[in-house]
């Protein structure tokens, strides 16, 4: 009797262990489960950001030629979006040695929905920017369709020659350069500083420039000195612009001196450069316009370093 009771605990004994470990094996089966459905429902988020980040790419791609500066910020991007993988990598990984709570996942995942919408937001912004571009380009261009001032069709710039603003070496305006820029400064300004423009602009900047003679110290006084003889002309009121366009001109206006450090060079007929300064179209004073592209790619670096 003493050895079937003995018996009976033994079995009943080793049940429940057995029990238990059946236990724990079902509950690491569902653990590991719910941390296989956590990495793909992530894995699936991801994509979707990476899908988005992907459209934002494509359509840089097709930004203006023009906008020639956010060329140069491209590396940039593409630096953080390296960072950016590099990071979500180490989070995978994170996520496979130890589970989340559901709280901090769904913050993951609102960072992540958050990031998205500020990169599209952004792209729209983007686009918006060169839109207006060509827009004031060609109300530009159909301003000065029947004058002798040509509008740069890629940045919508327009150049005049010192020689005709100025006498060889001075920089004050001439009494006929006067009357010419009476008739080209107010047309060119007031599509600038038009309602629909005047927000999506930077900065206006008034830009002198020497021939290669002389020193370089000594052009860059006279190459400044010129710019600011046109610019103290467009700000007088008797010029053509209205008090309240000049209040919105001192608000965006630069004056700037380049001395020689930016030639023009003679071409062929074909358009190639002969290697030799064109002294006479050197000199010359140019104005011209910088939209808020800046800041749009300082906003996006902003979004794809954040962590």
């Amino acid at each position: 009797m003493k050895n079937k009771s003995r018996s009976r605990e033994v079995f009943g004994e080793h049940s429940y262990w057995q029990s238990y470990s059946d236990m724990m094996a079902a509950l690491l089966l569902i653990f590991i489960l719910i941390i296989a459905i956590t990495l793909a429902i992530y894995k699936q988020k991801t994509t979707d950001l990476d899908k988005t980040r992907l459209d934002l790419n494509a359509a840089q791609t097709k930004l203006d030629a023009a906008i020639a500066d956010l060329e140069n910020s491209k590396i940039e991007i593409e630096k953080s979006n390296e960072e950016l993988a590099a990071s979500l990598a180490e989070l995978q990984e994170a996520y496979a040695k130890a589970a989340l709570t559901q709280e901090e996942l769904n913050k993951a995942y609102l960072e992540i929905e958050n990031a998205r919408n500020e990169l599209t937001t952004t792209k729209n912004e983007l686009q918006n920017i060169v839109g207006v571009r060509t827009d004031i380009i060609g109300a530009l261009q159909s301003t000065f369709n029947n004058s002798s001032m040509k509008v740069d069709a890629q940045t919508g710039s327009i150049t005049f020659s010192s020689d005709v603003l100025f006498r060889y070496g001075s920089s004050s305006l001439t009494a006929d350069s006067k009357e010419t820029l009476k008739e080209i400064i107010p047309k060119y300004l007031s599509v600038l500083l038009q309602d629909q423009y005047r927000e999506y602009i930077a900065e206006i900047i008034i830009e002198g420039h020497t021939d290669t003679d002389s020193s370089y110290d000594m052009n860059m006084e006279l190459s400044y000195d010129r710019a600011k003889a046109v610019a103290d002309f467009c700000l007088d009121d008797k010029n053509g612009l209205s008090k309240e366009q000049i209040g919105q001109l001192q608000l965006l206006l630069t004056v700037n001196g380049k001395s020689w450090s930016n030639p023009v060079y003679k071409t062929d007929g074909a358009g190639n450069s002969l290697g030799v300064v064109d002294m006479e179209a050197s000199r010359r004073v140019e104005i011209k316009f910088r939209l808020k592209e800046d800041e749009m790619i300082e906003k996006i670096s902003g979004i794809l370093n954040k962590e």
